[in-house]
């Protein structure tokens, strides 16, 4: 049934995906029409977690954000679908990387690179680094898709690009193998998952609010000696985005604990709070708040 599913939707993203920009973005008008007004797709999840964070913004500043983040939510759904024909040209020049010399850098202290990326502006082009000559091998730490078809799909499009998506739970087996055979690599993590579980060691603020949080991307880092790097994507205009690659540590095991997430929570807070309709915020990212924090818990 999910393959079947997958191929009737396929030919249509396909068709998509070949639109000229001026076209694919009136697609993108039209489905922010359906999901937003007609559907109301996580109309009220947004709502609240709008409400939740800037309790100081009034209704209409939270309508005016809201209505902003579905526009831009939409677009970035159709740029994924866009990645399955768009040149390598165009996607250099549609997602641009201002301090491309970082990556330089780090390529002489031959050491592999945790890039700690949040849901905000694109993640779905940031594989456009791959296109600068990295020495690199580039990765995508991501969870599976359940069905196969599309999961594939997304494979395939980071491929084309010369990068490899690994499912999380197989992370760290792939990583050490990696590095036992001094193949450098960059891998790129979403760190601002919110836990399934309440019972994750690590709680602190974000936007104000008391939440459990990932520390994987900061014990891999440690593990294998990673520079760690931010990466700060801006929306210039629709259709393109600029990103510069933050450092947080050169030295990961010389840091103390939870300070690398500590600063990744610090760029990404300081983003949303400037352009808030930039941010993913369908995501569930406080659903544990209230809930009761483990004794042994580390909170900060």
């Amino acid at each position: 049934m999910q393959a079947v599913v997958f191929w009737l939707f396929y030919p249509f993203l396909w068709l998509i995906s070949i639109l000229p920009f001026w076209l694919f973005y009136c697609v993108s008008d039209v489905v922010y029409f359906i999901v937003y007004h007609l559907i109301g797709y996580r109309k009220k999840t947004v709502t609240d977690n709008l409400k939740l964070v800037f309790p100081e913004k009034s209704t209409e500043e939270i309508i005016t954000i809201r209505k902003k983040f579905y526009s831009h939510m939409c677009d970035m759904f159709l740029e994924m679908v866009k990645s399955i024909s768009i040149s390598e040209e165009e996607l250099k020049k549609r997602f641009v990387y201002t301090n491309i010399e970082e990556i330089r850098r780090i390529e002489k202290l031959d050491k592999s690179i945790m890039l700690m990326c949040g849901h905000y502006a694109s993640f779905e082009w940031l594989f456009a680094l791959q296109l600068h000559d990295l020495k690199h091998d580039a990765f995508g730490i991501y969870k599976k898709i359940k069905n196969p078809g599309f999961d594939k799909l997304i494979n395939d499009i980071r491929k084309r690009f010369g990068a490899e998506l690994i499912q999380n739970s197989k992370a760290n087996m792939r990583i050490a193998r990696n590095e036992q055979a001094g193949s450098r690599g960059a891998y790129a993590m979403i760190a601002d998952q919110s836990p399934k579980s309440p019972s994750y060691k690590f709680w602190t603020d974000f936007m104000d609010k008391k939440v459990p949080f990932y520390t994987g991307s900061e014990r891999i880092a440690k593990e294998f000696d990673m520079v760690v790097l931010y990466l700060h994507v801006e929306k210039v205009k629709r259709g393109h985005y600029e990103a510069s690659l933050i450092n947080i540590s050169d030295n990961p095991s010389e840091t103390e604990n939870n300070q690398i997430t500590l600063d990744y929570i610090q760029l990404l807070e300081k983003q949303i709070r400037e352009k808030p309709e930039f941010y993913l915020w369908t995501h569930k990212r406080w659903k544990h708040l209230g809930k009761k924090i483990p004794k042994n818990a580390t909170v900060l």
